[in-house]
């Protein structure tokens, strides 16, 4: 019997014990990580690499969207970005270009810097 790698067994827990808002930060943390990684592998002309990355990102995004809530107004509003988030990571993926990824990167980063500053009022109580 093999022994588990350490690492992805403490990954493996992180993800089943995080609360909701907790996953949802790691979603955005890796999209981004995924983003990034397309986008050093679109640079270093590495193709296969790159749409790999790039559909790893667009599946998280897809996920986020997929599972908004839409019985509040925001949930409206994130779809949108969502889908233009998407739309920027496809036209990347499909033309090898930096430009929308670097689009894709802000609004995500944003979103995710958003999220973590909700988590932390939340945590104070404000």
């Amino acid at each position: 019997m093999a022994m588990k790698n350490p690492y992805n067994q403490y990954k493996e827990n992180s993800v089943k014990t995080a609360s909701p808002q907790e996953l949802t930060l790691m979603l955005y943390n890796g999209a981004l990580k995924f983003i990034n990684q397309g986008k050093l592998f679109i640079e270093q002309k590495n193709i296969a690499s790159a749409n790999e990355s790039l559909k790893r990102a667009q599946d998280i995004i897809d996920e986020l969207n997929v599972t908004l809530d839409m019985n509040y107004e925001i949930s409206h509003n994130l779809r949108s970005l969502y889908t233009y988030i998407l739309e920027k990571l496809l036209e990347g993926n499909m033309t090898k270009s930096i430009e929308p990824l670097e689009e894709a990167i802000e609004m995500v980063t944003e979103l995710r810097d958003t999220w973590k500053e909700a988590m932390r009022l939340a945590k104070i109580g404000k």
